[in-house]
């Protein structure tokens, strides 16, 4: 699948660290990969059923800079990303509009490619759909049968026995007990109440065909469609190979997700998932937790097209640490946007600070668990003490490294 356009990075004369960032399963800070390093990040896409929303925004720019420290310390970067352009949300939006499936998918996946390009955010090398993908689904499924990992059901459908996953123990990644698994299964796309599993957290890995449903051909598992947590284990492993360096997403995604696809990869490879699991927090509006099922989403698509720049939004999403849950307003809109007026009347002008201090302390910030608010605020003081006898070589370079590890083109 067609990636969009990545944004030019400049190069800084000098560079940074690699960030300490919080892994979910080890519970506290792990070291990034130094100097000289290659980090393998997956960070999981969309399902093409609906516009990017802020929350969506938000995860991916917060990985993207990730990637920009990664690549000012020097760090060789391989980023993936799926897109799951098959699934059941997909299906029930495309028979509820009226609009055929693969037509909806293609609208909202070029609508995703413009938000992200409006948000200078760095495009993946391999950008892969599950549909593009479903000879590697295939293998995987089926190599999990033969090694004991995956049992069928009397309708064709193929599931993955959590019970096998013991290298690391099942609910290593999220360390919640049953009771809370069993609920957030349900809630999350599980189905712990389907006749037959042997265990009602076992997680569907290939559907077999039903009638008025798309299927494709499985081999010896019978046409059919991909599970939604195979679809990432597969993608990954092929593209990136195991462990990934980050697997990333919202802490939505935590479980079943992120769980489900660390057992299916070490299932498959004996290769732990990954190093890292990095999640980022929610996005509410109106009180609630942004999506798609309460309705309170805010558009990065609207914002654009009211003429909102897309800059002002990227600040608005920077302005809260990565891992926090936080409440978008129209308040908050506002004030990014006099952040970026301010910042940009100081590209102007002259700087009273060094720039060599000032960037030392925005790789500070960013180099602790990818602090953006601390980074953010130590660039209001820099803005505010600008000055027509300033220096504009240091208001350049300044300049310069707010693009490269922030994004932000002033």
């Amino acid at each position: 699948m067609k990636p969009w356009q990545s944004p030019d990075i400049p190069q800084l004369s000098s560079s940074g660290r690699g960030p300490d960032v919080y892994c979910t399963a080890v519970q506290g800070p792990v070291n990034a990969p130094g100097k000289g390093k290659v980090a393998r990040l997956y960070v999981c896409g969309i399902t093409p059923y609906d516009s990017t929303h802020l929350g969506h925004a938000a995860t991916y720019v917060a990985f993207d800079v990730m990637q920009r420290v990664w690549r000012d310390a020097g760090v060789e970067v391989r980023y993936v990303q799926n897109i799951t352009d098959i699934d059941d949300p997909l299906l029930e939006r495309a028979a509820a509009t009226g609009v055929d499936w693969r037509e909806l998918a293609d609208t909202e996946i070029d609508r995703f490619r413009g938000d992200m390009e409006a948000l200078r955010v760095i495009a993946p090398d391999h950008y892969i759909g599950a549909v593009e993908s479903m000879d590697l689904v295939v293998s995987a499924v089926t190599e999990l049968l033969a090694n004991g990992y995956a049992y069928r059901l009397d309708n064709g459908d193929v599931y993955y026995r959590v019970g096998a996953s013991t290298k690391p123990p099942f609910g290593s990644v999220s360390h919640y007990d049953r009771e809370a698994m069993m609920r957030l299964f349900g809630e999350r796309g599980g189905d712990p109440d389907t006749p037959g599993k042997e265990d009602p957290l076992d997680p569907l890995l290939w559907r077999a065909e039903r009638e008025g449903e798309p299927s494709w051909d499985g081999g010896e598992l019978g046409a059919g469609r991909p599970g939604w947590h195979i679809e990432c284990a597969a993608i990954a492993g092929e593209y990136l190979g195991f462990p990934l360096t980050i697997q990333g997403g919202g802490n939505d995604l935590i479980f079943p997700h992120h769980e489900m696809c660390a057992a299916h990869a070490t299932a498959m490879t004996g290769e732990p998932f990954a190093d890292v699991f990095m999640h980022t927090g929610m996005v509410g509006y109106e009180g609630e937790k942004m999506s798609k099922s309460r309705g309170n989403l805010v558009f990065v698509s609207q914002l654009r097209e009211s003429g909102v720049d897309p800059m002002a939004v990227r600040l608005c999403l920077l302005a809260y640490h990565y891992r926090c849950d936080w409440h978008y307003s129209e308040d908050v809109l506002e004030y990014a946007q006099q952040r970026l007026q301010l910042w940009r009347r100081a590209a102007e002008s002259g700087s009273t600070l060094s720039a060599a201090e000032v960037i030392d302390d925005v790789r500070y910030d960013l180099a602790d668990d990818l602090d953006t608010p601390s980074a953010l605020s130590t660039l209001d003081e820099w803005a505010a003490s600008v000055s027509s006898e300033g220096s504009r070589a240091d208001t350049e370079e300044i300049v310069t490294a707010i693009d490269a590890l922030l994004g932000i083109k002033l």
